[in-house]
C-alpha cells in the first residue's frame, strides 16, 4: 500500500497516540479492544476482499456509542524490515484513508473494523489498530490497541510447459512445467487425458520442480500431456504434445559413421599419393632440341656417290670392317662394302680449286683415304650425338 502524505495531521496523530499511550494510567484505562476468537490471523486470496474485525467497549458503559464520545481511530500496516505505514485515520469526524481501504461501519460507532478491497500480495503484514476516546469536556475515557496478521495468498499463474530432448524411439526426454508466480509455492501434477488416461507419480514425477522423466520412449507414448500447477487457493494448467518418431536405427547410424570414416581415409590416401607424385624427380629429357646446331657434314666432290637411300644407323660398322683384306681374295668370295662407324671422325676437307696449296688428306679410319672409300661404295652416315643435358643433336 501507499502511505498517506506526510502532512502535519499525520505527524500530529503519531505524537498524540504515543503521548496517550504513555500518560494513560491503568486506573483510567477503561477502554478495551476486542477481536473475535480465531480471527487474529487471517488469510485471503489476491483480488478478493477481507475485513479485519475490531470493536471496543468502555467499562461501566453500554455497548453502543454515546453522544458524548469523541472518537479517534488510526490503522497502521507494519511490514517486516519497513517503517510503520498509516492506512486509515478517523479524527473527530474527519476520514483519511488510502485507496481500497475503509471502515466497515459509519462513525461514530464502537465497531472500528477495517475493510480491504482488491487485495494484493503487498497488502500482507501486521495491522495495528489504535483507538482513543474522550468526552465532550476533553476528559480521556480510555485508549487501546490490537494487532491482526493478514496473509494474502496468490493462486498459481498459468504455467509454461516445455519438452527437453529429442523424442525418438528408445531415447529419454523430460517434460518441464513451471508457474512464474504462486503463494504459497505451487505443486505440480502430470497426467494424460482420455483415451490414454494416465497419472504419474514419483520417482518419474518431481512435484516440487514440475518435471516428468520419460525413459525408453515408444510410439505408444505419443500424445498430449497435461501439467496442473496448484496450491491451496487455486490452480492452472498447460499442456505439451509428445510425438515419438522412429528415427534412424542403431545399425543405420553405425553404418553411416563407418562409411564416413572410410571415405575420409580414402581421401587422405589420395591426397598423400598426389603429393608424393608431385615431388618425384623428373626423368632426363630425350626430346631432340629444335634449336640445337646440327653437326657439320662432309662435303663430297662432284661425281661421288650420294648418300644411299637405304643407309641407316644399322649399316654402320666398326672401323675394322673398312680395313683391306689380308692376302688375295679367294675365288668366289664376296667383297664386303665398307661403311662408316659411329666413332668415325669427320672427313677431311677437299682440296681447293682456287690455287691454294693442297691440304694433306688425313687417312680415314682403318688407314684408307676417303676417295678409296667412295670408290668402294662406302656411304657417309651422320650419327646423332648426345649433349650433356641428355638430348640428341
Amino acid at each position: 500500500m501507499v502511505s498517506l502524505p506526510g502532512s502535519p495531521v499525520t505527524i500530529l496523530l503519531r505524537v498524540l497516540f504515543l503521548g496517550l499511550s504513555t500518560l494513560a494510567t491503568p486506573a483510567r484505562a477503561q477502554l478495551e479492544l476486542h477481536v473475535p476468537a480465531g480471527l487474529g490471523r487471517l488469510q485471503a486470496v489476491e483480488g478478493a476482499e477481507v475485513v479485519l474485525p475490531v470493536w471496543y467497549t468502555i467499562r461501566g458503559e453500554v455497548s453502543s456509542a454515546q453522544p458524548w464520545e469523541v472518537l479517534t481511530v488510526v490503522w497502521f500496516l507494519e511490514k517486516e524490515g519497513k517503517e510503520l505505514n498509516q492506512v486509515l485515520a478517523y479524527i473527530s469526524g474527519t476520514m483519511l484513508s488510502q485507496p481500497r481501504v475503509s471502515l466497515v461501519y459509519s462513525m461514530p460507532s464502537r465497531n472500528v473494523s477495517l475493510r480491504l478491497q482488491g487485495l494484493q500480495e503487498k497488502d500482507s503484514g501486521s495491522y495495528h489498530c489504535s483507538v482513543n476516546v474522550h468526552d465532550s469536556q476533553g476528559t480521556n475515557r480510555g485508549h487501546g490497541s490490537k494487532n491482526l496478521q493478514l496473509n494474502v495468498l496468490v493462486p498459481p499463474a498459468p504455467p509454461s510447459c516445455h519438452l527437453l530432448g529429442v523424442p525418438r524411439v528408445g531415447t529419454n526426454v523430460t517434460l518441464s512445467c513451471q508457474s512464474p508466480r504462486s503463494k504459497p509455492a505451487a505443486q505440480y501434477q502430470w497426467e494424460r487425458p482420455p483415451p490414454s488416461s494416465q497419472v504419474f507419480f514419483a520417482p518419474v514425477l518431481d512435484a516440487i520442480r514440475g518435471s516428468l522423466s520419460l525413459k525408453n520412449l515408444s510410439t505408444s507414448m505419443s500424445g498430449v500431456y497435461i501439467c496442473k500447477a496448484h496450491n491451496e487457493v487455486g490452480s492452472a494448467q498447460c499442456n505439451v504434445t509428445l510425438e515419438v518418431s522412429t528415427g534412424p536405427g542403431a545399425a543405420v547410424v553405425t553404418g553411416a559413421v563407418v562409411g564416413t570414416l572410410i571415405g575420409l581415409v580414402l581421401l587422405a590416401a589420395l591426397a598423400f599419393l598426389y603429393q608424393h607424385r608431385g615431388k618425384a624427380p623428373e626423368e632426363p629429357a630425350n626430346d631432340i632440341k629444335e634449336d640445337a646446331i646440327a653437326p657439320r657434314t662432309t662435303l663430297w666432290p662432284k661425281g661421288s656417290d650420294t648418300i644411299s637411300k637405304n643407309g641407316t644407323l644399322s649399316s654402320v660398322t666398326s672401323a675394322r670392317a673398312l680395313r683391306p683384306p689380308q692376302g688375295p681374295p679367294r675365288p668366289g668370295a664376296l667383297t664386303p662394302t665398307p661403311s662408316l662407324t659411329s666413332q668415325a671422325r669427320p672427313s677431311p676437307r677437299l682440296p681447293r680449286t682456287d690455287g691454294a696449296p693442297p691440304q694433306p688428306v688425313s687417312p680415314s679410319p682403318g688407314g684408307m683415304p676417303s676417295s678409296a672409300l667412295s670408290r668402294m661404295g662406302a656411304v657417309p652416315v651422320m650419327v646423332p650425338t648426345q649433349n650433356q643435358a641428355g638430348s640428341l643433336v
